[in-house]
This record gives C-alpha cells, sequence and structure tokens, in this order.
C-alpha cells in the first residue's frame, strides 16, 4: 500500500498523454498516494512521455536524466518506452518503464517501484482508458479517449510503433465518461485518440454513429472533436460534416495534410492527396463559413524538392488554414523515412522560417472577420497573463478576457475588440 507515499507527475505530448497524466493521479490518489508539483518534494517521480518529434524526444531525454539527479525512484511512461526503451536505459538503467497501454496498472507499478523494484509493463491492452478514476488537470475539460492506436502506416511517424494498430473503445461507456463528467460539472469535451478519423473501422461503424450518441447526452456542454487523419475522414465526410451542424460540436476541423504535394504525400504513405484535402476543407468552409481549420505540416520531409516544398507554400495560401502546426523534420528511430535521402539541416530551417511568416500573414488576415463580432464564449482556461482568462466561441477560437471576475466554466456574451494571429481580444457585453 501507499503509506501515503508522495508522487510527482510531470506530462508531455497529446492531449491523449494529458488524459493519461489524469488517470495516473486519479487511481493513485484512490489508493492513497498523494500528488505533489514538485519532484524534490515526491517519494517516486513520473513522466508521461512523448516522442513525435526529434526536439521533443530530445528535452524528454534531458527531464529524464534531471529527475534521475534525485534520489527518488522514476517512472518513465508514455510513448517513449515503447519507442526509446535503449535510450531511457542508458540515461537510468533503474527506471521503471510503462507504456501507454498500461495506465491501468499505474498503482501497481508505482509500489513495486517504491520498493526498489524495476517494472518493465508495455504490453497492449484492449481495456478502455475511460470510467477510470482521473484527477482534472483543467476542471471545465473533461479528455475522452475514444480509441488507441491506428490505420496507418505513415513513414515518418513513431507513434504507430508506440500505440499499434487501431482499438476503438465501445460507444456506450464512451457516452457515460461524457454524461458522468458533465454530472460532474465540465463544460467542454474533448474527444482524443491516435486517429479519430478511423474511429469504429473496427467494429462496423464510424465517428459520425458515435457523434450522434455523445450530443444526444441530455446535459449542457461543448464537444471538440480532435484530430483526423484525411485518409480515413474522407471516406465519409459528409455524414461527419452533418453531425457538425449540432451546437453541442464546436466548428473546428483538424485534418493534418502534412504536405501540398502528391508525391511526397505518396512517399510519407499519407493514403489521401492535396485534392482530398481541399474537397473536405471547402466543403467544411461552405456549410460553416465562419469555421475554424487546423492542418499539420512537415517541412524538410526526407527527398522533399524546393518546388515540392513551394507546392505546400501555395497550398496554405490558398487554404488559409486558421491553425497549421507546423514540425521540422526530424528523423525518428525505427520508421521508414529514417532510411531516406535527408534534406539538409540548414534547408529544413530555411523552409520553416519562411513558412511560418507566411502562417502568421494568414492567421491575422483570417482573424481581422472577427473584428466587431459579437456572441457567446464558454471560459474554459486561465490566461498567460495574470488577470485574464480564455474563452472559446462556437468555432473553437481562442478569446482573451481581461477581467479578473470572469469564472472558469462560465459563458459570457462578448464583443471581439482587437485581433491577433494566434487569438482574438474581447470585452464582456453588460
Amino acid at each position: 500500500m501507499s503509506n501515503g507515499s508522495k508522487v510527482y507527475i510531470e506530462t508531455y505530448g497529446c492531449s491523449a498523454s494529458y488524459s493519461d497524466s489524469e488517470i495516473c493521479a486519479g487511481q493513485l490518489t484512490q489508493e492513497g498516494y498523494s500528488i505533489v508539483d514538485d519532484p524534490n518534494d515526491s517519494d517516486i517521480n513520473i513522466i508521461v512521455t512523448c516522442t513525435v518529434k526529434t526536439a521533443t524526444a530530445n528535452r524528454m531525454s534531458y527531464r529524464i536524466k534531471k529527475l534521475s539527479e534525485n534520489d527518488s525512484p522514476l517512472i518513465v511512461a508514455g510513448c517513449m518506452p515503447k519507442t526509446q526503451a535503449k535510450d531511457i536505459k542508458k540515461i537510468n538503467p533503474k527506471a521503471s518503464l510503462m507504456g501507454p497501454d498500461s495506465i491501468d496498472k499505474i498503482s501497481t507499478i508505482v509500489n513495486s517501484t517504491l520498493r526498489g523494484n524495476q517494472v518493465i509493463e508495455l504490453k497492449t491492452s484492449t481495456k478502455p482508458k475511460v470510467l477510470l478514476p482521473k484527477i482534472r488537470i483543467n476542471p471545465v475539460i473533461d479528455i475522452v479517449e475514444i480509441g488507441t492506436g491506428c490505420l496507418s502506416s505513415c513513414t515518418f511517424c513513431q507513434v504507430k510503433i508506440a500505440k499499434g494498430t487501431l482499438i476503438s473503445y465501445p460507444p456506450n461507456v464512451i457516452v457515460d465518461q461524457i454524461k458522468n463528467a458533465t454530472d460532474e460539472g465540465c463544460q467542454e469535451i474533448w474527444l482524443t485518440s491516435t486517429d479519430n478519423g478511423c474511429y469504429g473501422m473496427d467494429m462496423m461503424m464510424d465517428l459520425a454513429d458515435l457523434l450522434e450518441s455523445i450530443v444526444n447526452i441530455p446535459n449542457n456542454f461543448l464537444l471538440r472533436v480532435g484530430m483526423m487523419n484525411p485518409m480515413h475522414t474522407k471516406k465519409k465526410f459528409n455524414k461527419l460534416f452533418n453531425m457538425f451542424d449540432h451546437d453541442k460540436i464546436y466548428k473546428f476541423l483538424h485534418i493534418p495534410v502534412q504536405s501540398g504535394n502528391n508525391r511526397v504525400l505518396k512517399s510519407m504513405l499519407r493514403g489521401h492527396s492535396v485534392e482530398d484535402f481541399i474537397k473536405m476543407s471547402f466543403n467544411f468552409r461552405n456549410k460553416f463559413p465562419l469555421s475554424s481549420i487546423a492542418t499539420d505540416i512537415i517541412v524538410g520531409y526526407p527527398t522533399e524538392s524546393e518546388e515540392e516544398f513551394h507546392d505546400t507554400v501555395d497550398l496554405i495560401k490558398y487554404i488559409e488554414p486558421d491553425v497549421v502546426n507546423l514540425s521540422k523534420y526530424g528523423a525518428r528511430p525505427g520508421t521508414k523515412a529514417i532510411e531516406m535521402e535527408q534534406v539538409p539541416n540548414s534547408v529544413i530551417n530555411e523552409r520553416s522560417k519562411l513558412l511560418t511568416s507566411i502562417i502568421k500573414e494568414i492567421s491575422l488576415k483570417h482573424n481581422q472577420q472577427w473584428r466587431g463580432w459579437n456572441g457567446k464564449c464558454l471560459v474554459n482556461e486561465k490566461g498567460k497573463v495574470k488577470g485574464t482568462m480564455i474563452g472559446r466561441n462556437f468555432a473553437y477560437k481562442p478569446i482573451v478576457l481581461d477581467d479578473s471576475d470572469v469564472i472558469l466554466g462560465k459563458i459570457y456574451d462578448v464583443q471581439v475588440t482587437n485581433v491577433h494571429s494566434t487569438y482574438l481580444s474581447a470585452k464582456i457585453c453588460e
């Protein structure tokens, strides 16, 4: 048992990582452990890792090294134990390792590690990561994992190595989780997984069917549908986009195109074309004119020529996405792309710099259409600047409110007073 031992948890990566960390905290608290905010004040440290980018993986190595410097035992969780176990062992040979599918065993792993026994728990599990006790990082938001693994085989990606093939969680348990969370006062639900676009393809249903069950939950809440790969989304996008019509669903579409050139997409094994991405983007914008489209881009993918890079620039200028998550390509261990001819780092840096400035201009231009907008906004997080709060409108646009009396989780009528490239500023209407 815990004997009231103190646990420190540090988290990196996608919303699924943060959900895992919340579940770890919930289960450990239930077993009598206490969660602390300082690794120097703990009896055991846990780091939930991400290795999707080279820069992130380097940061993980640095943090593992730092957390290994004090006398507390360490558990390395998340994707890194499945993708780079040897690297972890080099830094800390005694660290216990826990894969992303072993989260329900956290109490046992902590208990054993505290007793001086190293635990390696990397098996794949089909047990849904829902309806488990959790301590939410943000009391207003419930992060709901709807499945794990994916059906893609992208040449640059380590996540498939870490999480394997698709396992969709049953819709009834997902609905129960959301019902419970909204009963407890959550105002916003994030649907997350390795790829929401392929949800249900392993059990004769699809994401639109799941959304239909969720919006029928009687409580009031807003739903953010997380990343969907175009490869699967393109198959049933009309059915899916019709579900977005519902008032409970944010008009926010995250479909990562990764490149604006079809040869590069084919080399990446992305399973979609530039034309697929254009078609879905235009259909979504036509259906919901004031909506948000987010995408991901990799610059400097192996063999990407200057001309092919400029195809990506042209695509971004043509579609004008609201959000572009830009990554410089970095070779990830175990992936197919690591064996290809690499683009020099100096070239990658130049391309990234150029595209970053274009993205900033486009975002600012796009946000101008919100100037003077009046409407409702759900306050869902504290701002980075003291005395500010951040809310979201129906298109999931971040709106900064300068008002210390604003209450987290409340809906306000606001008017947008100023626009910036990454957010809107607004005042509360009396």
